[in-house]
């Protein structure tokens, strides 16, 4: 029996498949993670026993630094937006929902600007490059080197509506993908009957997540931020904080608002404000003894 450190890129069935160096080992989780409900999840850094002749077995979990429900992942680096010039149009509010929900499990935001050909990516921009937030246009092979460094040792999560230009970027990532649009699942091995897996798969010298859940905006449906974490969920917001004229504000549009006078100077973007407010009216309806 051997001892190793490995990840895992993928689970199906009750089975584990970890990474190794340069082997991947199937493995089952040990007895006791059943007993304490704790279920292994793709992204997850774990010590395996590889024993020849029997099964091999997963003996315990790195303390995660972040995870996720839906789609069922952890330790996620990077959630990679893209956002297209043109159709699809942008929609903010989806995208500052996604950012809220990075910000709130430590997972950093990187806006990627596609289809910048057909339209000037000013309007993005001019949005999101007061948040702090990294933002790219994708003009030259330099931004796409750039996207490479970001993305390397790091496991990277890409999400945005069909039709931004994520197979595009993916090839121009790794053109030995050489997908076509609409093919991204079958390329990254992801069969019929696992549509619903997340799996991790080299690129760049990290990991990407292949899964639904982001393809499809699943993240910002299911992780609950309450109001008093939102502001916080907003980085641009957080030199402000307690700054405000009363301990109660909630930033809305109260007396002595730093946040809110930040927004009249032109420092906070008005799309970001007004959908902060969006997010938290429906965040103060949230009754506590459901979450």
């Amino acid at each position: 029996m051997e001892k190793y450190n490995g990840i895992i890129t993928k689970g199906i069935g009750g089975f584990y498949y970890v990474e190794v160096a340069d082997a991947i080992y199937e493995c089952k989780a040990r007895g006791v993670f059943r007993k304490n409900r704790i279920t292994p999840l793709v992204g997850d850094n774990v010590t395996i026993s590889v024993n020849y002749g029997a099964e091999n077995t997963i003996d315990s979990i790195t303390e995660r630094k972040n995870s996720l429900i839906r789609p069922p992942v952890a330790n996620i680096d990077n959630l990679i937006i893209v956002i297209s010039t043109v159709e699809p149009k942008p929609n903010f509010l989806v995208v500052d929902k996604l950012i809220a929900v990075a910000e709130h499990k430590g997972i950093e935001p990187i806006i990627v600007i596609s289809k910048i050909d057909l339209k000037s990516s000013n309007e993005i921009e001019d949005v999101y490059k007061k948040t702090g937030i990294k933002v790219i246009s994708v003009k030259s092979s330099d931004d796409i080197q750039m996207i490479k460094l970001l993305m390397k040792n790091k496991i990277n999560a890409f999400t945005g509506n069909s039709g931004v230009g994520k197979t595009t970027l993916l090839n121009k990532l790794d053109d030995s993908l050489n997908l076509s649009t609409g093919e991204i699942s079958d390329k990254l091995g992801r069969g019929r009957h696992t549509t619903r897996q997340a799996q991790l798969f080299k690129i760049c010298g990290g990991y990407i997540i292949d899964t639904p859940g982001f393809s499809s905006f699943d993240l910002e449906k299911i992780e609950i931020i309450k109001k008093d974490e939102l502001p916080y969920c907003f980085r641009e917001f957080r030199e402000y904080i307690g700054e405000c004229k009363f301990t109660s504000c909630a930033h809305i549009n109260d007396k002595g608002c730093k946040i809110c006078e930040a927004v009249e100077k032109g420092l906070i973007s008005k799309s970001r404000h007004e959908n902060y407010i969006s997010m938290y009216n429906v965040a103060k309806e949230i009754k506590e003894w459901k979450l």
